[in-house]
């Protein structure tokens, strides 16, 4: 941790002018939570993404991505650079610090995947599952009440101080962040809102579904192509019940719930051959993809936002609307 700590500082020393540190929190053993604000410097308020990276302890190849898209953010790319202009992007390599350096003690603690809190009194194991800990239908779906568990979703919502850093952050900030990513392993999955079976995302065919002939863009789909083309993997989409297991308390299922409108969850590399101890020639190629498909989603959201449309299309659009908005304030009963 100390080598992404002093990681982090070189990239704010070599890039003072787009990239500031942010301390935003503390875990139970009372090491800081930091993130990169990466964006152009500017006078009015901006849009913002958010990613964080190792909320769980084993899934060491979420840090090693989150360290290289922030290594891709600030290059020579022109789209990348007007995204910048519009939008900061929070990025935090590694949310559970506690855990993640647990997980390097030796071969005995690779697999650990909580942080380290006490559990309750009477209870002789450590640690919450994070990503059951968030105030989303907490405590219903996916989880275990058995304190040794690995998915026990702790004593109570947001108990844990990890999930209360990214509440706190995140929650002052629902209004400009348009999308937020977290990024986990394994399975090659891209998962939207909700992990809960019976909760729809109001969005959800705009997060996955193929439409013809619609403005919808494909979102989830196309951004599993995109990282089809570049090494052949092949990701899912869908909602967590439909492709993986219904759970509850997840950080994705929360930020959809602030009205962040575009919520994903990255499961990496690879489908279950190493599963968490992923061999080291795959760390490059797993991050090349997985940027390309999160490069698709952050430029799907950026440009929905602040590219508007032009041409006759939006001119018949516009009068459209107006025809209606006459036609709904002269017929409409206001009760």
């Amino acid at each position: 941790i100390m080598q992404i700590t002093n990681w982090m500082d070189q990239i704010v020393k070599e890039n003072p002018d787009v990239v500031t540190k942010v301390d935003y929190g503390k875990t139970y053993e009372n090491r800081t939570i930091s993130l990169l604000k990466i964006g152009s410097k500017s006078a009015s308020a901006k849009k913002a993404i958010w990613m964080d990276c190792g909320i769980h302890a084993r899934e060491w190849i979420a840090p090693a991505f989150c360290q290289y898209f922030i290594n891709q953010t600030y290059k020579t790319d022109p789209k990348m650079e007007q995204m910048m202009k519009n939008m900061d992007f929070y990025v935090t390599p590694v949310l559970n610090v506690d855990g993640y350096i647990y997980s390097w003690t030796d071969n005995s603690t690779r697999l650990w995947r909580k942080n380290r809190t006490p559990g309750p009194e009477g209870c002789e194991c450590l640690g919450t599952d994070l990503n059951r800990n968030f105030y989303a239908n907490w405590g219903t779906v996916g989880i275990s009440f058995d304190c040794c568990s690995n998915i026990y979703p702790g004593k109570s919502a947001v108990s844990e101080p990890e999930a209360q850093a990214v509440t706190n952050f995140v929650g002052k900030r629902a209004d400009e962040i348009l999308c937020f990513l977290t990024i986990h392993s394994y399975g090659q999955l891209l998962l939207i809102p909700y992990g809960h079976p019976n909760v729809i995302a109001p969005n959800e065919n705009e997060l996955v579904h193929k439409h013809k002939n619609t403005t919808i863009d494909l979102v989830g789909l196309a951004a599993a192509e995109a990282i089809k083309k570049v090494h052949g993997k092949q990701y899912t989409v869908g909602t967590s019940p439909d492709v993986l297991y219904a759970n509850s308390g997840s950080s994705r299922d929360w930020a959809r719930l602030q009205g962040i409108p575009f919520a994903f969850t990255f499961e990496l590399r690879d489908d279950g051959t190493y599963g968490f101890k992923l061999p080291e020639d795959q760390i490059q190629p797993a991050c090349e993809e997985a940027y390309s498909g999160a490069l698709h989603i952050i430029t799907h959201v950026h440009d929905k936002e602040f590219i508007k449309p032009t041409g006759t299309a939006a001119t018949v659009a516009a009068t459209l609307w107006t025809t209606m908005m006459a036609v709904f304030v002269t017929s409409t009963v206001i009760v």
